[in-house]
């Protein structure tokens, strides 16, 4: 996806590794793998963009996966590192924990859950209970449309609704983000269900789609911050804790030490992946530092 943020490399200090021979594993050289929730593709893919061309000595393959997937085969140990949007749970945790492999979990962003429709839609707002009372299919005009029945977006709004499975009306899980935007852009009567970053920075492909579509606002539960009004994903709104739906995302490392996971961690953290982080649209976990010129 690539976007216009290659400049970021020069907002500050950066190192390049240029020593010749044998590229050795440390936290700027080398090769890995990395799991990747296909959901959060377009901020991941903008930050492996701008890391690879800094160190140009390492290697890294992002594969993407729907949530359910990427845990199982994280566990399995096919890959050492995974970005997703919630750490694993106690049994998971074990898992690694039986090899003495330290786990370290990085929290570089903020996300958002996002409603969307067409911009010929009637539709401009949804309440949470709403959102609630489809996902336990109770009789609704409306009908939400989800990525993959095994993704991260599915599992966030089946842990809101308190169900262990979709009903059988009202909710429609395709296989991608990029599905959920086509549908919508051709059913003006449904609603998508979609990570914020996909509407903010689509592929050339779907940005003529993305033009004819909006985001809903959303108001949460009474008694609940961001329950006055409806709210949409902006990054004040969720700075302020205002839109109701929103994740934390995380790169989780389970190397076991040092190395080039550890060291693109360290960069989404960093002053340079949290700057990508804030021109995605999506929340950093801290707000890079503003350089005023004085004349």
């Amino acid at each position: 996806m690539k976007r216009h943020i290659f400049y970021l490399l020069f907002t500050g200090t950066l190192f390049i590794s240029c020593n010749s021979g044998k590229v050795t594993e440390s936290e700027t050289t080398g090769s890995t793998e990395i799991l990747v929730d296909e959901s959060f593709a377009p901020i991941v893919e903008d930050q492996w963009y701008v890391f690879e061309n800094t160190y140009t000595r390492a290697d890294i393959k992002l594969i993407y996966k729907a949530e359910n997937q990427l845990v199982n085969d994280f566990l399995a140990d096919s890959a050492k590192i995974a970005i997703m949007s919630r750490l694993l749970t106690p049994d998971e945790a074990r898992v690694f924990d039986k090899k003495k492999i330290k786990i370290r979990a990085t929290r570089f962003a903020v996300d958002a859950v996002a409603l969307i429709a067409n911009k010929s839609s009637s539709d401009t707002t949804i309440t949470v209970q709403e959102i609630v009372d489809i996902m336990q299919g109770k009789p609704s005009k409306r009908q939400l449309v989800f990525d993959n029945p095994n993704s991260s977006t599915v599992r966030y709004l089946k842990d809101l609704a308190k169900i262990s499975k979709l009903p059988s009306k009202g909710v429609y899980a395709l296989k991608t983000n990029s599905q959920v935007i086509e549908y919508v852009h051709n059913n003006i009567g449904s609603i998508g269900v979609i990570g914020i970053n996909w509407y903010k920075q689509p592929s050339k492909e779907l940005e003529p789609l993305v033009k004819d579509l909006k985001v809903l606002g959303v108001k949460n539960v009474a008694g609940k911050a961001g329950s006055d009004k409806f709210y949409k994903p902006s990054q004040d709104n969720l700075a302020m804790e205002l839109y109701p739906l929103s994740r934390s995302l995380y790169i989780i490392n389970c190397q076991g030490g040092p190395g080039l996971g550890w060291g693109f961690a360290s960069f989404l953290a960093g002053e340079t992946g949290q700057r990508i982080v804030l021109k995605s649209g999506l929340l950093p976990d801290s707000i890079p530092p503003r350089e005023i010129m004085i004349r």
